[in-house]
């Protein structure tokens, strides 16, 4: 393979098709539906910070180090997460989906790519504040191993705490986000108890199956990277695993306008993108 430099390589769209395509192939992590203007960003990011000059060298590298597929996945599949993400959008599931899901004798509840796991938190933050925790198995997954490492340890820079403490006010919690860790120097850990209904998984929404019977999906700022085809897939993968009248939410720059299940939704609250699924 003829080799290219920085300045071109990891912006030249056949050389990044055949790259995924190994990838595919080789480890069946499948990116070759992902926005390419995004992926051309994280590949050329992963290739300054780690010395390649250029693509075809990467390439080999990955094929034959998986090592470094490794650190290269996580550059791909990193995502941006903060405790209570969005605070408008956990007030409206604080006051108005958990509203209705208490209808139902049990509830499950599905993250889609839940990164490092601060959403997941809040959310089980808001399931204890409103005497839900006990009635509700939240699964949160993510295909970035590290990712879900991080989470499942639920480690943060007590800085961030601090932080978001304001995020977690206007989402409409009457105490104070400090009260939910165990602080330890510069560190803090989540309580074991907003841990004990949350079941953390390896998945990936391009490859792998349902989960069945699901009451709320939340699927936050994952669909901004996939092309339309494979936003529809996923779509379809939601679609089947939520129950007639469950909810979904999505990220404030997504939509399932346009999408195939589209007529299958009602747009519940148009600003936080809530949908619910139609009897």
């Amino acid at each position: 393979m003829t080799r290219i430099g920085l300045s071109m390589g990891y912006n030249n769209k056949n050389e990044i098709d055949v790259l995924l395509d190994e990838i595919y192939s080789i480890y069946g992590y499948d990116f070759r539906h992902y926005s390419r203007a995004s992926l051309s960003r994280r590949i050329k990011g992963f290739m300054e910070e780690s010395g390649y000059e250029a693509l075809d060298v990467l390439q080999k590298e990955i094929i034959d180090n998986k090592t470094v597929f490794a650190s290269f996945l996580h550059s791909l599949s990193v995502t941006v997460t903060e405790f209570f993400r969005d605070p408008e959008v956990f007030h409206v599931i604080r006051n108005n989906i958990f509203e209705h899901l208490k209808t139902f004798p049990f509830i499950k509840i599905w993250h889609a790519g839940c990164a490092t796991g601060e959403e997941v938190y809040s959310l089980a933050i808001m399931l204890f504040e409103e005497g839900l925790q006990d009635k509700v198995q939240v699964y949160a997954t993510d295909m970035n191993t590290e990712s879900l490492r991080k989470a499942k340890e639920g480690i943060f820079p007590l800085s961030s705490i601090k932080s978001f403490s304001e995020n977690y006010k206007i989402s409409g919690g009457d105490g104070g986000l400090s009260d939910y860790f165990d602080s330890n120097y510069d560190y803090a850990r989540v309580k074991n108890e907003l841990k004990k209904n949350i079941t953390f998984a390896n998945h990936n929404l391009v490859t792998d199956s349902v989960f069945q019977e699901v009451h709320f999906i939340l699927c936050r700022n994952v669909l901004i990277y996939f092309d339309r085809d494979l936003q529809n897939k996923v779509f379809t993968l939601i679609d089947r695993s939520l129950v007639k009248n469950g909810f979904l939410c999505l990220g404030t720059k997504e939509s399932i306008r346009f999408s195939e299940i589209e007529s299958r939704y009602e747009e519940i609250h148009r600003k936080e993108k809530i949908y619910r699924k139609k009897l």
